[in-house]
């Protein structure tokens, strides 16, 4: 049974021209609300069926003008988003129309939605967790297929699953642990109960370290790996950012500085989602500007999860070649042999000492010779080959991880406790910790003041 909240309304879609622009309406009211500004000279919406589109008119009650010509969705609780009923209103997509139309709705009985509260009132209705929750801004801001594949997965409730049964197999054991301890059947009943507990805890703790193994791989997918382009003035760092964006995002000329500012695009390589940082050249230069773009190269290569140091293997290494592979040796890199379609005049084996076996890939931005290995060896870096299987489950969330890492501790502490001697009813308290804190993933334990932040990060109208 959903809970009795105020009506609101929100427009759901990005502000700016396009072909249609949607007014959300949810809550009690929602189909009065909706009567009150609609027209159309056949039965009141609110004597409709549910789930069904009707074509009417917005009307302001109050001066009888005609706002926009309309497509309004009837969709009666609980089946949907907010298990309250829900109107849509679809308008033309300008600004002014929509904005006129959302007008006419509040002054008509609806509240303004704050942001994220239509999910906000899905979560606290009951039609999805926490975790579902925050899959919603995941799915939104996806920059890959893999990552919407994992934010879908997680939407459609398959980490809350995980989260519900691990939850499941503590609860069983703090129930036999409270019927041991009250109704005492053997005498060596504490000696069991300890056994029981720890045997849980290492079982249980041995499924989070696995979701949490994830974590890494569901990072990159969520947000990117973050990929800086770096290399000297010339060598091909924008051609070879253009080549794997498939598109021409970067200036190219022959000139040395030609790039003078960081450009950051998304492309998925492999499966793999890369955030590319092209840089400019890093060298020493008395422009000003070229030097601020300098600074800003450097600055991407400390923060890089992956670096691709691109070298003109139609020159020696230079001094500064060098610098740059001193600078990055501590990095996740590969290292490009970029004009191989021109005479080689690069010492092979001389570079081969500088870099990890391996890591060398000949490319030709102009003919495209390489690419493909490249791609294969970024793919590999960080997903051995595997970036993902269909049904694998993902830990990505900042605050999941934290929270599983919580948990790792808490199962310690039951391990440690029982090992020292610990009375098992004061065992049992870090046992319920576990519990609690795998709870707060799903936000069957949270606090209110957690809510009502993570919902605040959402966009208006979702």
């Amino acid at each position: 049974m959903a809970i009795e909240f105020d009506t609101i309304a929100a427009i759901s879609t990005p502000p700016g021209e396009g072909g249609i622009g949607i007014i959300r309406i949810s809550g009690d009211e929602a189909l009065e609300i909706a009567d009150r500004v609609y027209q159309s000279g056949r039965k009141r919406l609110n004597d409709q069926k549910t789930h069904t589109i009707h074509y009417g008119h917005i009307v302001n009650p109050k001066t009888n003008e005609q706002i926009d010509e309309v497509m309004v969705t009837i969709m009666r609780a609980p089946k949907t988003y907010t298990r309250e009923d829900v109107i849509e209103i679809n308008t033309h997509g300008g600004i002014v129309s929509v904005n006129k139309v959302l007008q006419t709705v509040l002054h008509n009985g609806a509240r303004l939605a704050e942001p994220g509260e239509f999910t906000k009132r899905a979560f606290l209705n009951g039609r999805i967790d926490l975790s579902q929750a925050e899959a919603v801004m995941d799915v939104i801001r996806a920059k890959t297929d893999k990552a919407m594949h994992m934010a879908v997965s997680q939407l459609d409730g398959n980490l809350s699953r995980l989260i519900s049964s691990l939850r499941q197999e503590i609860l069983m054991t703090l129930v036999q642990v409270e019927v041991n301890i009250d109704y005492p059947e053997y005498d060596d009943v504490e000696e069991v109960t300890s056994r029981l507990l720890v045997e849980k805890a290492k079982e249980v703790k041995a499924q989070v370290k696995a979701l949490l193994e994830t974590a890494g791989q569901g990072k990159i997918l969520r947000e990117g790996l973050a990929t800086a382009i770096i290399g000297r003035p010339n060598v091909g760092k924008s051609s070879l950012l253009n080549v794997l964006l498939k598109e021409e995002k970067a200036i190219v000329t022959e000139v040395a500085g030609t790039t003078r500012d960081t450009i950051e695009e998304y492309v998925s390589v492999k499966g793999v989602p890369l955030r590319l940082i092209d840089t400019a050249g890093i060298r020493e230069t008395e422009d000003i500007v070229e030097r601020i773009g300098v600074e800003r190269s450097r600055k991407a290569l400390t923060d890089a999860e992956l670096i691709l140091l691109v070298f003109d293997q139609s020159e020696s290494l230079t001094q500064e070649d060098k610098l740059l592979l001193e600078a990055t040796e501590e990095h996740h890199r590969l290292i490009i042999l970029n004009k191989m379609d021109l005479e080689n005049q690069l010492d092979l084996d001389k570079l081969k000492t500088y870099v990890e076996p391996g890591s060398i890939v000949q490319t030709s931005v102009i003919t495209q010779a390489g690419l493909n290995e490249l791609e294969t060896k970024i793919a590999a870096l960080f997903f051995a080959g595997n970036t993902g299987e269909k049904d694998a489950t993902y830990v990505s969330n900042v605050r999941h991880i934290a929270l599983l890492n919580e948990t790792i501790d808490a199962f310690n502490d039951v391990i440690e406790g029982i090992e020292i001697d610990m009375p098992v009813d004061l065992v049992q308290i870090d046992m319920t910790r576990a519990w609690e804190l795998l709870g707060e993933i799903t936000g069957d334990s949270v606090q209110d003041e957690l809510i009502t932040q993570l919902f605040s990060q959402f966009c208006l109208g979702k």
